[in-house]
């Protein structure tokens, strides 16, 4: 049987079949080291310059713009992608690597993507208690409700360290995370009481969720199943994902009070605007419009 490592992967493709890739991938490693970037960041771009390499036989800037549109159209055109998906991290890739270059009026030319409009969808309390029951795993139970209870993305969750939780301070550091920030974000009494017990049962060592990546952690493609598996247990009708449990989070922080600057903070969001999307899904209380002079002295 071949072992998976055996078949190259596409970037390796590129540095073997194309001229000049190897020094490309080289150059787009040290720009996301310069520019504080995510590791992710380097291989959803360079993965999709690695495709166009492969697809052209030579680096996208001896592409003609003709050809790279024609490329372009195919992958919007695509049906098996039905979000597009293809086609707007081939855009976002190729601009980067377009100004990495210095052919900045070609990443310009290239089709601006519209912002998707749509709401998240979220999950209402009795959802969400229907929703941390039903795994038959203490692991899986304890971490969908802790990424509820904090406001968590799924890379955040399993760069959780034990030392990261603070049961004293009633705190959870989640350390260079999204834009290389850390934030310090309120531990849940009730989870607080479920991750003592979860450690006393499962033991796990050094990261707060163990798993099988080859530094001991948790992978997000594992949490991402523990949600759909636990999805199938309920009676949960609405397309949701992991991710739904964050947005859920922001709404009802939102509707119990919490005020959006602070919401801001505790989310880990760089631009304010990021976060307003959540005061069109909070059902919140209408105040009536009225001078603060007489709340001042209680004459209404």
């Amino acid at each position: 049987m071949r072992n998976k490592r055996s078949m190259p992967t596409i970037v390796e493709q590129a540095i073997l079949s194309v001229d000049g890739f190897e020094k490309v991938y080289k150059t787009f490693e040290q720009q996301v080291i310069l520019k504080g970037q995510s590791k992710s960041t380097l291989n959803n771009y360079i993965r999709r310059i690695a495709l166009i390499s492969l697809h052209f036989g030579k680096l996208p800037e001896f592409v003609s713009d003709d050809e790279i549109n024609e490329l372009l159209i195919s992958l919007a055109l695509d049906p098996k992608s039905p979000s597009r998906s293809s086609f707007k991290h081939a855009v976002y890739g190729l601009r980067y690597y377009f100004r990495m270059i210095g052919q900045t009026k070609r990443a310009i030319a290239l089709p601006s993507l519209k912002r998707d409009t749509k709401l998240p969808i979220i999950l209402n309390q009795t959802e969400l208690k229907q929703l941390f029951v039903a795994p038959a795993l203490l692991k899986h139970r304890i971490v969908l409700t802790l990424i509820y209870s904090a406001g968590l993305r799924g890379q955040e969750v399993i760069n959780l360290k034990i030392s990261d939780i603070d049961f004293e301070r009633k705190t959870i550091h989640i350390r260079q995370s999204k834009y290389k920030k850390d934030r310090i974000v309120p531990l849940s009494n009730v989870i607080s009481k479920g991750l003592k017990k979860y450690l006393e049962v499962e033991k796990p060592y050094i990261w707060l969720f163990n798993g099988k990546e080859p530094d001991g952690r948790y992978s997000v493609r594992g949490l991402s199943w523990v949600m759909r598996e636990t999805l199938k247990k309920t009676n949960i009708s609405k397309t949701v994902n992991l991710h739904s449990l964050r947005h859920s989070y922001a709404t009802h922080l939102l509707e119990q009070g919490v005020n959006i600057v602070t919401l801001k903070e505790l989310l880990g969001h760089a631009e304010i605007t990021t976060t307003m999307i959540y005061l069109h899904i909070a059902q919140c209380d209408v105040q009536k419009a009225h001078s603060p002079l007489d709340r001042l002295y209680n004459c209404e």
